[in-house]
């Protein structure tokens, strides 16, 4: 490099799909390089590690001190395009003191729009109602294929942080008779909502619908399970916008098979991809979809300039538009 040429730092994203918005942003002061594939595998990215200087990391593979390893000495910064971070050693970015960032509530509007939607078309026999039409079983009359409504319903929060406050908002249209909520420690904005902080027991047993809207941690991996189901009214509708593993999805598929519970509305599943053999795919009150919670246009191009200003800010040893606490 000669003395009129600037240093641009190298930059990998990990996915060639990212939107432009951010890629961008990037390229104003990045060299930046994709792998060849898409989706890459992990590997592929692994190997475009070394030398780089900064990451924006598009995928939920495993980011850990491999990572860090690989990228050492040049590597000063990673963001994900995300808000969940399951997938993170959060633990070893901590111990290391390496800068983080992430995307969170810029997908939360998004996410809301989507839970209502599972809400509505689970609650309502979306699923059902078109297998019936497929099948040639269209018979209507005036007890065929009842839903449950949301008018003067409970409306059950696990987690009541941005996303189930978004949702709360938007429900406030629909006439519901109250909304409660239970998570670690009550939330000075559910006040606003008119939402009421309970036991988690107490909300199961009182919900008409139940939102799952909480980050996966060792502590609520499994917090649905065959016994917490069978605290939930038989005339319930789980809606999962957060991640497939805070349900056990065996126990779920029993349910919904035997009455313990009417429906549920996924966003999320375990695995992912769901395998086309998969038994909540044969049930008809199972509403299933492939985990678009933040897939709009505005909101993917949201979380590429907030990862893209984070890896920036990173680079340059300045604080992160939004660094993960």
């Amino acid at each position: 490099m000669t003395s009129k040429e600037v240093w641009r730092p190298k930059v990998l994203v990990t996915n060639k799909e990212t939107p432009e918005k951010g890629v961008n942003i990037l390229r104003q002061k990045c060299d930046v390089i994709f792998p060849e594939n898409v989706p890459a595998t992990r590997d592929e990215i692994m190997k475009l590690v070394p030398g780089v200087d900064g990451i924006m990391w598009v995928g939920h593979y495993a980011l850990n001190g491999e990572v860090l390893d690989a990228g050492a000495p040049t590597l000063k910064a990673i963001s994900t395009m995300s808000a969940g971070m399951d997938y993170v050693d959060v633990a070893e970015f901590k111990r290391r003191n390496f800068p983080l960032g992430y995307t969170p509530t810029v997908l939360n509007e998004a996410v809301a729009d989507e839970a209502v939607g599972l809400m509505i078309a689970a609650g309502r026999r979306f699923h059902e109602g078109l297998l019936k039409i497929e099948n040639g079983k269209w018979q209507g009359g005036p007890q065929w294929m009842l839903g449950r409504d949301i008018k003067g319903s409970t409306v059950g929060f696990i987690g009541f942080g941005g996303i189930g406050q978004a949702i709360a908002r938007r429900l406030k249209g629909f006439d519901v008779g109250q909304f409660i909520y239970s998570g670690r420690n009550p939330k000075p904005e559910a006040a606003d909502l008119g939402a009421k902080f309970v036991p988690q027991s107490a909300l199961l047993k009182e919900s008409d619908y139940v939102f799952i809207a909480v980050p996966l941690t060792n502590a609520t991996r499994h917090l649905i399970n065959a016994a917490t189901l069978r605290q939930m009214k038989p005339t319930a509708v789980l809606v999962n916008v957060a991640r497939g593993e805070i349900i056990d999805q065996d126990a779920l598929v029993a349910a919904l098979k035997d009455g313990t519970i009417f429906a549920a509305g996924l966003d999320v599943m375990t695995p992912e991809p769901l395998p086309v053999d998969s038994e909540l795919l044969k049930l008809p009150n199972a509403v299933i979809v492939p985990h678009l919670g933040s897939a709009t246009i505005r909101t993917r191009d949201d979380m590429s300039v907030v990862a893209a200003h984070n890896v920036l800010a990173g680079i340059e040893g300045s604080p992160m538009l939004s660094p993960y606490p």
